[in-house]
């Protein structure tokens, strides 16, 4: 079994930066990819962008594209979401969650950090 824990939410100003940091434990051997979601009040999940596991290549959505930046550390089982000049609209619930091929959905989800930026 995997546990996905995020961390590192809070209040920010717009312009401002925040890290989070994602902590696995269990079976990570058999991660394909990670991923960074987010939703706001009243909207849908969005993506936000991935890491592939093995090889550290990212994608991004648009909207965070140049701004967010993905990292991992296998040995530490831990993922890392860099935000930087942070906008209100980047206000959410941040989740990060883990699936094991690459056609396969995300199974495995953490329980959410806060992120909220002031105008």
């Amino acid at each position: 079994q995997v546990q996905l824990v995020e961390s590192g939410g809070g209040l920010v100003q717009a312009g401002g930066s925040l890290r989070l940091s994602c902590a696995a434990s269990g079976r990570t051997f058999s991660f394909w990819h990670m991923g960074w979601f987010r939703q706001a009040p009243e909207k849908e999940r969005e993506f936000v962008g991935s890491v592939n596991w093995r090889d550290g290549s990212t994608a991004y959505a648009d909207s965070v594209k140049g701004r967010f930046t993905i990292s991992r550390d296998n040995a530490k089982k831990t993922m890392w979401l860099q935000m930087n000049s942070l906008k209100p609209e980047d206000t959410a619930v941040y989740y990060c969650a883990a699936k094991y091929a690459p056609s396969a959905a995300y199974g495995d989800w953490g329980q959410g950090t806060q992120v909220t930026v002031s105008s």
